[in-house]
């Protein structure tokens, strides 16, 4: 059931007065400014928080308490008036007190008090001894903290096994706690696990049971000396104690040509200092698995290769040849005496280029057995190269996708870099040898510093002393694993075998034609006419290495010419011959009526060229073509 309400609004005015009528007369709204004054009358400038303010409320004063007053501002005005007059005081304070004007305060003198020498004394001496007292009471704290480090014969067993953690793998097995050696994480696939285990020392035992019962000494006294000790004792399997290391040998007709000898010790951080003497024994340990993994891989290898001449496994001795009686011979050594530990240790000055070919082949392989390249796409399977999913957009054919499948083994590579390395010592060899043995022309080689395992890159020039800018012959010689690619300075490229004589005999057919080049380039710059050039000469005697060369020069007015011969073998010799024209033996006759026949010159007579002053073929030739320019004219 609905019922109608009325609601009214409550008047706003106040009412006035009340009429005897009933009528209502209300009061009217204040202005702004009566509002104002109201609402600062009922202000207490006298109180300065809120708190205040709030305990009035409290109390129930009355809030429309009026006190009449003259003026609405009255108030506000005693309030204003007292603070002038309290700043116009608070400034007379600071003008007074800063003009001396108005006031002058001067100090009292006091009379001096009395100096005792001895009391000064007595409290200087006083202070001394407190000094004194603090540097003796600091001095027995170090020495008492020194003895007690002194005394302490073993370290904490976690504080130890912390140091431990940080630097090796470990796992707890019920109550035990197991490390791992192995490179399995990094990538290999060796068949030993390479555990050891940690327990606590026994001796570290035994010291805290004697330190608890032995009675309390006194600072002062010297402890005896004692080994330092672990509080970590490392238990090895018994096939990982000891050292081990593999010996790679170079031998030609039993004589030792480059020794190495490859291990772990000294590689990585040097922890050994901050770690106790667990530290040595893991390192060794692992360095014994290390050169077993290497060496396993290398005699499976060894047995799978089919190589021309089989390679040959026999106990732990793997040997395979690298040229005609010279053969690579890779050992491995495991031995348990620590006196052949430091030995081995100690003997690092052998070729290091196998050494650390060996270390850097084997992490290749744990490199490539761990990471594998993404598939592209996402979609794609696991396994295969970014160079074979490309194979069928590139529209590979069947020789490069057999291409992709071949890679070397470790064993395949070592012997590549062995071989490099003879080559390498070969050819070094060779051209010391000649440099040596040939002083005219100098041969001159420059070796690339970068280079890859198994390709090397020599410079050789060839010039003469005093006539450099005259001529010079330049040769690059790329030294393989078992050829020599020489590329001339025409662009012509020769390979040769490892044979050392090829290499022998191509240098001196070198320094011949440089000699034939360079005197061509003389004759020029002296006015002389080339009248023939041969580097093969096709008449004489059968020269014992490649043929000889030859040159026929012309001088300016015509009337004398040199014929030059050079041979191709070690001696370098060379013979000269001259001609004078006009014969001076020409004689007219019927057949020859003709005065001209007689300028064909005579006959070549051979000059004693060691007896011509110089010190190079071209400063004789040099010389001999200038005492014949100026007889002539």
């Amino acid at each position: 059931m609905s019922v109608n309400i009325s609601i009214e609004t409550p008047n706003e005015n106040q009412i006035q007065e009340i009429a005897f009528d009933g009528t209502e007369t209300y009061q009217p709204l204040p202005t702004l400014s009566e509002s104002l004054t109201k609402c600062a009358t009922r202000i207490d400038f006298s109180k300065s928080s809120l708190d205040d303010l709030k305990k009035e409320d409290k109390d129930g004063s009355p809030v429309d308490q009026f006190q009449p007053s003259l003026w609405p501002w009255d108030s506000v005005r005693n309030k204003l008036r007292d603070a002038l007059t309290e700043v116009c005081v608070l400034s007379d304070v600071l003008s007074i007190s800063r003009e001396k004007k108005y006031l002058v305060l001067d100090p009292i003198q006091q009379e001096p008090p009395e100096n005792k020498a001895m009391v000064q004394v007595y409290a200087r001496k006083k202070a001394l001894s407190q000094a004194a007292s603090v540097l003796l009471t600091g001095a027995e704290r170090l020495k008492a903290s020194h003895v007690e480090q002194k005394n302490k014969t073993s370290s904490n067993f976690h504080i130890e096994l912390l140091r431990l953690r940080q630097n090796w793998r470990l796992k707890k097995v019920s109550n035990g706690i197991i490390g791992d050696l192995s490179y399995r994480t990094a990538g290999s696939k060796f068949w030993h696990n390479g555990t050891f285990e940690v327990t606590k020392s026994e001796d570290d035992v035994e010291t805290e049971e004697d330190s608890s019962s032995a009675p309390s000494t006194p600072t002062s006294t010297i402890p005896p000396t004692i080994k330092p000790t672990s509080a970590i004792k490392v238990n090895v399997p018994s096939e990982l104690q000891g050292v081990a290391y593999i010996k790679v040998i170079t031998q030609k007709d039993q004589g030792d040509l480059c020794t190495a000898k490859i291990n772990l010790m000294g590689y990585g951080r040097n922890i050994a200092q901050q770690s106790g003497v667990w530290q040595r024994v893991l390192e060794s340990a692992q360095n014994v698995l290390f050169c077993k993994e290497l060496f396993n891989q290398l005699a499976r290898e060894a047995i799978q290769l089919q190589a021309p001449i089989p390679h040959v496994v026999i106990g732990n001795q793997i040997r395979a040849n690298l040229f005609p009686q010279i053969q690579l011979i890779i050992s491995l050594v495991h031995t348990t005496s620590t006196d052949t530990a430091q030995t081995s240790s100690s003997n690092q000055d052998n070729d290091s280029v196998l050494e650390h070919s060996l270390h850097q082949l084997l992490r290749e392989v744990h490199h490539k057995n761990s990471d594998h390249p993404f598939p592209q796409p996402a979609s794609g399977p696991l396994g295969p190269s970014k160079k074979r999913m490309l194979a069928g957009p590139l529209a590979a054919d069947r020789f490069e996708l057999l291409e992709m499948t071949k890679s070397e083994t470790i064993l395949e590579q070592i012997i590549a870099q062995a071989q490099h390395t003879f080559m390498r010592k070969r050819t070094q060899y060779v051209l010391d040898t000649l440099a040596k043995d040939v002083r005219d022309p100098q041969i001159v080689s420059h070796w690339n510093a970068m280079n890859s395992p198994t390709m090397s890159c020599v410079k050789i020039n060839i010039v003469t002393h005093g006539y450099e800018t005259m001529h010079r012959t330049a040769l690059l010689i790329h030294v393989k694993d078992r050829t020599l690619k020489c590329i001339g300075r025409d662009g012509r490229v020769m390979h040769l075998s490892y044979e050392p004589q090829e290499l022998r005999d191509l240098i001196l057919c070198q320094i011949n034609q440089h000699q034939i080049t360079s005197l061509l380039s003389l004759a020029k710059c002296l006015a002389w006419q080339v009248l023939s050039n041969s580097n093969h000469l096709g008449i004489g005697s059968v020269e014992p290495l490649g043929n000889a060369s030859a040159c026929l020069l012309s001088s300016p007015n015509g009337d004398r010419m040199i014929a030059v011969q050079l041979r191709s073998d070690t001696s370098l010799e060379a013979r000269v011959f001259i001609a004078k024209s006009p014969r001076q033996d020409f004689f007219q006759i019927p057949l020859v009526p003709e005065k001209i026949w007689e300028n064909l010159g005579g006959h070549f007579r051979e000059v004693r060229f060691d007896k011509i002053e110089g010190k190079s073929f071209l400063m004789k030739m040099e010389y001999l073509m200038a005492s014949l320019t100026s007889s002539s004219s």
